[in-house]
């Protein structure tokens, strides 16, 4: 019998000198890097954006900005990313081209899924300063039509009966907080690094509706010691596979568990309001601006917008990745209609770039082949991401007496991926969406009465404004969508919006 092949070398410290000469590696003293930043939510985008932007100004001015990343939702990182020292292989891939480069910036790991006490400990720390996070969208807990904290959350329900032991992020920052202020209160700003319009406000409200459940001495010591700057943050950053990691294995010959895979494009602008000390990203390419809103909409409403229309349209039309999905000349020449007859009259001037050029840059992103984008897990948490993408914009247009025939079409095929996943509809597929058991339930109360079925989701006020629900233009064009996606000929549909729209140019 023939010996099976050793297992290759693991990344960790002392294999650092040894990588090969194509895999970039932190030029700085690791082993001098002091703790001054903790990160919440240690996944693949913190690891290809924040991560790298601050690894990209420890060698430009070296300081004590090292990063401890918690984990409070899956998955378990201390046995991957934490047994490797905080270093990670970061690929960069635009079709056939790959850059590897190991990450230094990340100093530990901690897991507190089973208690909060550890990620308590080290966000009160005075070594701390900032506290940056990405959880996505359902983890602020808010509701999406309005930004206020959901006090019907079950983490918040907790919470409130709980404050001390929190289940939910703006619970966990909010006792955080308050133990800074007993014990060295010294300030700290706290940075969302999620795709929410005004992530900034959004946190710093949830956190202080929680926290004025706790007196008034905590709701006045965040308003004089912490910040929570809006930001918005991009880079494409799938969810990382084991094909990925036997990529690195196969080419480096060594094995790294905490492999994290983006495109070349990266942008990071940042509202320009700290508490205190803060790392100088803006050295490296990030912007510090007065007001991100500008940038905030043209991503969400053009890039975001996109992935989101292609998602579920892609899901639909049965494609799996949005590469494949944007190869489809009807979903692509629909995605730029949309884009550039809708979407684009909403957005205001951004400094230094072009709209229209901006759309078929954002465009030529998504068709990266390198970057296995998967539509379903860019559907995921939809309820929370298509207020900001689609609604907004569609609010804006309706109120200016404009069409938003086009935008209303993916408002439409969102709605058809929940109720397809429903059992009245065969389950199709599982959706991950904090509101699919409830759209699920008015899929199998009204069947195929398509009328019904949109009145019955269009009811939800936490996602639907009232005015917009019961716009009857907004209403008319969801249910000619929604009916046409739950055919057996969607394409048919698209292929007649499509002709319509070219029409009318």
């Amino acid at each position: 019998m023939n010996a099976s092949p050793a297992r290759a070398e693991a990344l960790d410290p002392s294999l650092l000198s040894r990588l090969p000469g194509a895999v970039q590696r932190p030029g700085y003293d690791r082993g001098a890097l002091g703790i001054g930043m903790a990160h919440i939510g240690v996944g693949a985008f913190h690891r290809c954006h924040q991560a790298e932007y601050t690894d990209d100004l420890l060698e430009r001015r070296f300081d004590r900005w090292g990063v401890v990343g918690i984990n409070v939702r899956p998955p378990l990182l201390a046995d991957s990313l934490g047994r490797q020292g905080g270093l990670y292989t970061r690929l960069l891939r635009e079709n056939g081209r790959t850059e590897a480069r190991v990450i230094g910036s990340i100093v530990s790991v901690i897991n507190s899924q089973a208690s909060p006490a550890p990620a308590l400990g080290m966000l009160a720390s005075s070594a701390v300063d900032v506290i940056t996070l990405t959880v996505t969208e359902k983890g602020y807990c808010h509701r999406p039509a309005d930004g206020h904290l959901d006090t019907t959350n079950a983490d918040i329900v907790h919470d409130l009966a709980d404050p001390e032991a929190p289940q939910s992020l703006p619970g966990l920052i909010a006792r955080a907080l308050e133990l800074r202020m007993s014990s060295h209160g010294r300030p700290v700003t706290v940075i969302s690094c999620d795709n929410i319009p005004g992530n900034g406000v959004i946190l710093g409200n949830v956190v202080r509706a929680l926290a004025e459940r706790r007196g008034p001495a905590l709701p006045r010591w965040i308003e004089a010691n912490a910040a929570f700057p809006s930001t918005m943050v991009d880079r494409i950053a799938p969810a990382t596979t084991p094909p990925d990691i036997a990529w690195v294995e196969q080419t480096y010959g060594y094995r790294d568990n905490a492999v994290a895979v983006g495109e070349p494009f990266r942008q990071w602008v940042i509202e320009n309001r700290f508490a205190g000390r803060a790392p100088r990203w803006d050295l490296v390419g990030a912007l510090f601006v007065d007001d991100v809103t500008a940038y905030e909409h043209l991503k969400m409403r053009i890039l975001n917008a996109a992935q989101s229309t292609l998602a579920y349209l892609g899901v639909l039309a049965g494609y799996e990745h949005t590469s494949d999905a944007i190869a489809h000349p009807e979903l692509a020449a629909f995605v730029r209609r949309m884009l550039v007859e809708e979407s684009v009259s909403t957005l205001e001037p951004v400094p230094g770039i072009d709209t229209h050029r901006y759309v078929e840059q954002s465009l030529g992103r998504l068709r990266n082949t390198a970057i296995r984008h998967r539509n379903h897990q860019i559907a995921t948490d939809g309820s929370q991401k298509i207020v900001q993408r689609l609604l907004n914009p569609i609010r804006e247009r309706l109120r200016r007496g404009q069409s938003a025939a086009l935008l209303s079409v993916p408002i439409a095929a969102w709605m058809a991926y929940l109720v397809l996943a429903s059992e009245r509809f065969g389950s199709r597929w599982t959706a991950d969406d904090p509101y699919a058991e409830r759209i699920a339930a008015i899929a199998d109360r009204t069947g195929h009465d398509v009328p019904q079925l949109v009145a019955g989701i269009l009811a939800i006020d936490s996602i639907f404004e009232r005015e917009l629900a019961a716009n009857a233009g907004f209403r008319s064009a969801v249910g000619e969508g929604l009916e046409a996606f739950l055919s057996d000929e969607p394409q048919a549909y698209l292929r007649r919006v499509n002709e319509i729209s070219e029409l009318a140019r």
